[in-house]
């Protein structure tokens, strides 16, 4: 192993022979892997190259389509992004069953966004707050060339608002900023207007405050958009009669209170939640990423959302009030749908056409409807059939797939798998009395 200098000067090729050379036994096979990778479109495979730094190769993971949901009576195919096996099955699933009973409703309570410039100030509050005052009406003027596009259309800046944090840091303050950003996730836009502000800030306070270029009282820190968007959220929920939920009434009754319980303990338990909420998220960040969204900045906003009450909890609610079932999600969600990937990336623009091009607003209904959706299709395995059968059943083929099984391997091993439960260990098992038979 050894370092190298002007890495990313290198051509693609140069960059995978140096790679391959110093980290591989085998270099021609670690070559030929990555190349294998290539798409034969030299102009498609540019384009990926281009999407990050340093690309050697491309890392695949499967585009599937979860049909049939009824989203505020529309009908659409979610396209989804995701290596995990059974997520798109029991999101199908979750629409099939509830196509026939109203389907999904969906809704936007606001769309609001936030950004901050970070800031030191040493000197007393009320002197600060007096200068804010007085700059607030400036730093909006100078803001304007930034903004003006997004304001014709109805977005821009919302607010500004001084707020002391010396209970938490000493001398820390922060301008707190709201934006509407409309069909754009909005990153750039937050970010080139926070940082406008903390220019004029920094301009206006040298001289407001009169103080020698090495004894300035305030000090910008950093000037950076927000993923924790608390009044950027979506709803979904399905409901119907109890007894509609199970063909008899008894066991229809059963499932809704075992229902509710899980529900229950996942917002009394945090490490129950985690998982509950991991799963919420396999149907979000499948459609999130499928759709050229930032599933990371999403991950971490809706996580930090499940704890705003002080203890991690549950993002899902059941209930059942006048003999009718309800299961609901909230989630915030600062998505786009013009800007960034969603302009370039072929199977993007697809996946966005398949869902029939939709606004952010749309697009933030359909992602809280998935994470809904997944969540309703594992608890309805873990309170009945148990959450393995399902999920092993649609991992065999990776398992098969693992020790290199033909086709008709996995024919008959499916077939015994049919009737009996699945483990790595009696795939392996099954597949070892087929070879020595």
């Amino acid at each position: 192993m050894k370092q190298i200098l002007g890495f990313s000067k290198l051509s693609k090729d140069e960059k995978v022979e140096w790679l391959t050379q110093n980290y591989f036994k085998d270099s021609e096979n670690a070559t030929y892997l990555l190349k294998q990778y290539w798409n034969d479109d030299k102009k498609l495979q540019k384009l990926h190259d281009e999407f990050t730094e340093n690309t050697i190769s491309n890392y695949y993971f499967p585009f599937g389509v979860a049909p049939n949901f009824n989203i505020n009576g529309e009908i659409y195919a979610l396209p989804m992004a995701i290596e995990e096996s059974s997520v798109i099955a029991a999101a199908s699933n979750a629409a099939k069953f509830w196509s026939n009973k109203g389907g999904f409703k969906a809704n936007v309570v606001d769309t609001r966004k936030v950004g901050q410039v970070h800031f030191l100030f040493t000197q007393n509050f009320s002197l600060l707050e007096q200068f804010f005052n007085k700059t607030k009406s400036l730093i909006f003027d100078r803001l304007q060339p930034l903004t003006k596009n997004m304001e014709k259309r109805g977005g821009g800046v919302l607010s500004l608002e001084l707020r002391d944090k010396t209970s938490a840091l000493a001398n820390y303050y922060q301008i707190h900023a709201e934006f509407e950003t409309l069909d754009a996730m909005g990153a750039n836009f937050i970010n080139s207007c926070l940082e406008e502000i903390a220019a004029t800030l920094k301009e206006e306070a040298a001289k407001y405050f009169n103080a020698s270029e090495d004894q300035q009282p305030l000090e910008i820190i950093m000037s950076i958009l927000s993923n924790y968007v608390p009044n950027c959220i979506a709803t979904a929920e399905v409901s119907c009669p109890v007894e509609d939920l199970l063909p008899k009434k008894e066991d229809a009754q059963h499932f809704a209170h075992k229902f509710i319980e899980a529900v229950n303990i996942a917002k009394a338990e945090p490490y129950r939640a985690v998982t509950h909420n991991k799963g919420i998220m396999n149907g979000i960040d499948a459609v999130v990423l499928a759709t050229g969204n930032d599933f990371r900045a999403v991950e971490a906003g809706i996580h930090a959302y499940a704890s705003r009450n002080g203890q991690y909890s549950s993002l899902t609610s059941a209930k059942v009030e006048n003999e009718k079932f309800t299961f609901s999600i909230e989630i915030p969600l600062a998505l786009g749908t013009v800007g960034g990937l969603t302009n370039l990336h072929p199977l993007v623009k697809l996946a966005l056409e398949m869902l029939g091009n939709p606004s952010a607003k749309e697009l933030m209904k359909i992602v809280a409807v998935a994470g809904l959706a997944q969540n309703f299709a594992a608890i309805k395995s873990l309170v009945t059939t148990g959450i393995q059968e399902g999920h092993m059943k649609m991992h065999l083929m990776n398992i098969l797939n693992q020790f290199n099984a033909s086709p008709s391997e996995k024919q008959e091993v499916k077939a015994h798998f049919k009737n009996n439960t699945v483990s790595h260990s009696a795939v392996v098992e099954v597949l070892e009395q087929l070879r020595n038979a």
